[in-house]
C-alpha cells in the first residue's frame, strides 16, 4: 500500500532530512587517509543523536552500525570496521535518521584525496548527475518509470551501468515503504506520481557490469567484476509544482 503524506508530514520529514544532510556533510569533511571506517560510524552515531534523532540503520534487520560505509568495489551496505582508508579510495556513505516518527535517508560518494584517474572521476560525476536527472523526472502526473528510465539513460550514455538488484524506495514512517524505485526501466510505466508521494531515489552505478554479489558478512554488496561503484541518494517529496529535496541543506 502506497501512503501519500500531508503537508504537515512533509515538514516533519524535512526535519529528519535536514539532520541527515548535516551529518553527511560532517562525515564528508571527516574522511581522510588512515582513518578507520568505524570512526565514521562513531561520528555519525554521535552527530545524529546530538540532534535529537535516532540512527535508523542501527539494528535494522540486524545491521550492526549507524551508517553504511562502502569502499571502491563495494556498492552498498558496507559495514564499518577496522579497515583504513587510503588515498584515492572511493567511499560511499549512506545513513538514515528518524525523528518525530519520520525518516530521512540519503547517501553520497567521495574520493579520499584525489580520484585515481579520469574515468573514476567521471563515474562519481555521472552518478550524482543521474540522481538529479531522476529527481527532475519525478513530476506529478508522470509515472514512476519516468524516474527509472531517466537515470538509466543518463548513466548508460556515459558508458557506465546501473545496479539492478538494489533499488530506491518509498519512505515515511518507515525507511522502506512502497513503491520500489528502480534505476532502470521504461518511461510511462509504473504507478502514477501524485503530490504527497515521498521517495528515496538512489542510483548505484558501476564502472563495469551491473552484476553484484553479497559478501559472507551477509550485508556488503560488491561488484562481481571488481569495478568501482558510486552511490548517491536523496529523499524527495512530490508536490503539484515539482519535486522537493528534503535531504539537502539549502
Amino acid at each position: 500500500m502506497i501512503e501519500l503524506k500531508s503537508a504537515r508530514d512533509k515538514e516533519k520529514m524535512r526535519r529528519a532530512g535536514l539532520i541527515v544532510a548535516e551529518v553527511l556533510q560532517v562525515l564528508k569533511k571527516a574522511v581522510k587517509p588512515g582513518m578507520m571506517t568505524k570512526e565514521l560510524d562513531h561520528i555519525a552515531d554521535y552527530e545524529i543523536r546530538s540532534r535529537g534523532a535516532v540512527p535508523v540503520f542501527k539494528g535494522y534487520h540486524g545491521y550492526p552500525a549507524s551508517v553504511c560505509v562502502s569502499v571502491n568495489h563495494e556498492v552498498v551496505h558496507g559495514i564499518p570496521g577496522p579497515r583504513r582508508l587510503k588515498e584515492h579510495d572511493l567511499v560511499s556513505v549512506d545513513l538514515g535518521a528518524v525523528i518525530d516518527s519520520f525518516v530521512g535517508d540519503a547517501a553520497l560518494s567521495l574520493f579520499v584525496g584525489e580520484p585515481p584517474d579520469e574515468r573514476a572521476a567521471l563515474l562519481l560525476k555521472v552518478t550524482e548527475e543521474s540522481l538529479y536527472a531522476g529527481i527532475q523526472a519525478a513530476q506529478s502526473g508522470g509515472h514512476l518509470g519516468d524516474i527509472s528510465h531517466t537515470v538509466q539513460q543518463y548513466v548508460e550514455r556515459h558508458g557506465f551501468s546501473v545496479v539492478r538488484d538494489y533499488v530506491g524506495h518509498g519512505i515515511g514512517h518507515q525507511m522502506h515503504e512502497d513503491p520500489q524505485v528502480p534505476n532502470y526501466g521504461l518511461p510511462g510505466r509504473g504507478i502514477l506520481l501524485k503530490p504527497g508521494l515521498a521517495l528515496a531515489i538512489e542510483p548505484m552505478v558501476n564502472a563495469g557490469d551491473y552484476e553484484v554479489d553479497v559478501l559472507d558478512d551477509g550485508w556488503t554488496v560488491v561488484t562481481r567484476d571488481g569495478s568501482l561503484s558510486a552511490h548517491f541518494e536523496h529523499t524527495i517529496f512530490i508536490t503539484e509544482t515539482g519535486p522537493e529535496i528534503l535531504t539537502r541543506i539549502d
